[in-house]
């Protein structure tokens, strides 16, 4: 009799820690979550604000370089605007994971979700990377000439951008796996 009471103790026991660590594992996805909310929403800001422009013999004439002049920094400005705003409107379904135990298909929907975003802002990351790339190094075949020597403030603003933005993507894919093994643990 004494055996079963103390098995049925160890089973709640454990019952009971494996949910302190679902409700831990919630917090800090929630936590994850708006760090990736701050740095995909600054990287957007970043990049749509950037521009420079710079005289060239004269003051009537001057090369001026926006992030709308190429189509992947425009795409890289819109994916880290949707990502954010995903981003904003799931904290709420986080914040249902801290305080529900029974999370199983929203835990599923999320994970299904941020695969999805993670895709969108690493596609918007890297084509933008393609472009900060010949910025800073050039083509020779093609006749690139790098722009960052004398563009030096728009290349700065630009490589930051898409420096957060990789950031971004990094905690998105950890948020995966922590959805991952906070769904594994219930089972």
């Amino acid at each position: 009799m004494k055996s079963g009471q103390a098995e049925i103790a160890e089973t709640s026991k454990g019952i009971q820690k494996r949910g302190l660590m679902s409700r831990k594992i919630a917090i800090f996805e929630f936590i994850l979550r708006i760090i990736a909310f701050f740095n995909t929403i600054s990287s957007a800001i970043l990049m749509a604000t950037t521009n420079e422009t710079l005289p060239f013999f004269t003051q009537f004439i001057r090369f001026h370089a926006d992030y709308n002049d190429l189509p992947a920094l425009t795409f890289f400005v819109v994916a880290n605007a949707v990502v954010s705003g995903y981003l904003i409107l799931t904290l709420p379904l986080a914040f249902v994971h801290i305080v529900k135990k029974k999370t199983e298909n929203s835990r599923i929907l999320l994970i299904i979700l941020d695969v999805a975003m993670v895709g969108l802002l690493a596609s918007g990351a890297a084509s933008a990377a393609a472009i900060v790339y010949l910025a800073h190094k050039g083509n020779n075949n093609t006749n690139w000439f790098p722009v960052c020597q004398q563009f030096n403030s728009f290349c700065e603003r630009i490589s930051g951008s898409l420096i957060g933005s990789f950031i971004a993507v990094a905690l998105l894919i950890f948020l995966i796996i922590l959805s991952a093994i906070a769904l594994s643990r219930r089972h």
